[in-house]
C-alpha cells in the first residue's frame, strides 16, 4: 500500500502514534486510536507477535507494520527518531522491559518532553505481582469482576476476554491517552499513563461497590438485581435450543413484557419476592413453546426490554445493526465499524491488516521520514517482509 500521513478523518486526525507491539489490549487500544484518525505507526519483532493473524487479525487493522529488530541499538534509535516526531508511544510489555531497551518512558520524554507514553500491562508498573505472568480471567479475577460473573451459583463464568482486556483494559488505556494529550496541549508537557487491567476492571466495578455500601448486593451468583437474581432480568431458552435475554426491570417495561409474553392475567406482582420461582417457571414454560425467531418477532421493537440473544454471524444480519452499519465487510473481512461515531470528524476504516510483521517497513519509515532506511534493511536491523 502506498502510505500517506495525515489522512486520518476522523477527530485525532494529525495525532502520531508509535506502537510498540504486544498483544490483546494494546493492539486494541492502537485500533481503536487508528480509527479514530491517528497516524499509528507499529512496531514489530521480525517475525510478528504470538497469536498474530495476519490479514485477518482486526485489531491490526488502520495502521503500517515496521519489522525492526529491537536488540540491535540502530533498531533502538530508529524508535527514538520515530518519537521524536509523535505526539504518543504505547507499549504493552512487562515493567521494566522498555527501559530495558533503551526505550521506556525517561528515553523518550528526553527526546520528546511533550509525549504521553502510554503503558498497558495486566498488573500494572508497581505492586508484588507486577512481574507476574498473566492473563485476561486472572486479572479479572482479583479484582471480584470475574467472582460475581454468570448465573451459575456453583462457579463463576468468564465472558471470553472482553471484560478485562478490553473493557478494564485497551478502553482505559485509550481514555488516559485521551486525557493525557489533552493536558499536554495545556502545559507542553508529556508524562505516562500507567494502564493497568485489574484498575480498570475495577473502575468498571463501581456500581457494585456502591449497592454493597448500601445493602442492595449480597455476593452470591444469581442473587441479585442484575445478575439472574430476579425473573424479569433473565436468559430463557426457546423451542429450537436458543435463548431470549429479558431486561424487564422498570414496572412499566414489565407490564408491556407480560402482557406480550401472555402471562399478564397470571403471573405474580413483580416485586413479590416470595413468588419468583413460580413467575421464573412461568416464563420459563412461555419461552419453551415458541422458536427464538417467533419471539423476536413478538417483541421486535417494543418496549419490553427483550431481545433474541445472536452469535456473531447472525448479528452482522441483525436488522437494526445492518440499518446502522454497524458491522462492515473490508477487505473481504466482515468487522465492526469503528465507534463511537462523529457527526462532523467521521471517523473512516482505511488500511486493512498487515499480512505480516513488516509487509510495511520501507514505506513507513520513509513516510515517517526515517533516512537511509535501505541500510536498514541492508544490516538485518529493520526486516522487510
Amino acid at each position: 500500500m502506498s502510505i500517506e500521513l495525515g489522512k486520518g478523518t476522523g477527530p485525532l486526525a494529525g495525532v502520531k502514534v508509535v506502537e510498540i507491539a504486544g498483544i490483546g489490549p494494546g493492539p486494541h487500544a492502537c485500533m481503536i486510536l487508528a480509527d479514530l484518525g491517528a497516524d499509528v505507526i507499529r512496531v514489530e519483532r521480525p517475525g510478528g507477535q504470538f497469536m498474530a493473524g495476519g490479514a485477518h487479525n482486526v485489531l491490526n487493522r488502520g495502521r503500517p507494520s515496521v519489522a525492526l529488530d529491537l536488540k540491535r541499538p540502530e533498531a533502538v534509535e530508529t524508535v527514538l527518531q520515530l518519537v521524536e516526531q509523535a505526539d504518543v508511544v504505547v507499549e504493552g510489555m512487562r515493567p521494566g522491559v522498555t527501559e530495558r531497551l533503551g526505550l521506556g518512558p525517561d528515553d523518550c520524554l528526553a527526546r520528546n518532553p511533550r509525549i504521553v507514553y502510554g503503558r498497558m500491562t495486566g498488573w500494572g508498573q508497581d505492586g508484588p505481582w507486577s512481574q507476574a505472568a498473566g492473563h485476561d480471567m486472572n486479572y479479572i479475577a482479583i479484582t471480584g469482576a470475574l467472582y460475581a460473573s454468570g448465573q451459575d451459583k456453583a462457579r463463576p463464568h468468564f465472558p471470553m476476554n472482553l471484560l478485562g482486556d478490553f473493557g478494564g483494559g485497551s478502553t482505559y488505556l485509550v481514555i488516559g491517552i485521551l486525557a493525557a494529550l489533552l493536558e499536554a496541549k495545556l502545559s507542553g508537557k508529556g508524562q505516562t499513563v500507567d494502564a493497568a487491567i485489574v484498575d480498570g476492571t475495577a473502575h468498571l466495578n463501581a456500581m457494585t461497590a456502591g449497592f454493597l455500601a448500601g445493602g442492595q448486593f449480597t455476593e452470591e451468583r444469581a442473587a441479585n438485581l442484575l445478575d439472574g437474581g430476579t425473573p424479569f432480568y433473565d436468559v430463557y431458552e426457546t423451542s429450537d435450543g436458543k435463548h431470549m435475554s429479558v431486561g424487564a426491570l422498570e414496572p412499566q417495561f414489565f407490564a408491556t413484557f407480560v402482557d406480550l409474553l401472555g402471562v399478564a392475567d397470571v403471573v405474580p406482582g413483580q416485586f413479590e419476592l416470595d413468588r419468583y420461582d413460580e413467575m421464573r417457571a412461568l416464563f420459563t414454560e412461555r419461552f419453551a413453546s415458541r422458536t427464538q425467531a417467533e419471539w423476536a418477532e413478538v417483541f421486535d421493537g417494543t418496549d419490553a426490554c427483550v431481545a433474541p440473544i445472536l452469535p456473531f454471524t447472525d448479528a452482522i444480519e441483525h436488522p437494526h445493526l445492518k440499518a446502522r452499519e454497524t458491522f462492515i465487510e473490508h477487505a473481504g473481512v466482515v468487522q465492526p465499524q469503528p465507534a463511537p461515531r462523529f457527526s462532523r470528524t467521521r471517523a473512516t476504516l482505511s488500511s486493512p491488516p498487515s499480512p505480516e510483521a513488516g509487509t510495511d517497513t520501507r514505506e513507513a519509515l520513509e513516510a515517517w521520514g526515517i533516512a537511509g532506511v535501505d541500510k536498514l534493511i541492508e544490516d538485518g536491523v529493520a526486516v522487510q517482509a
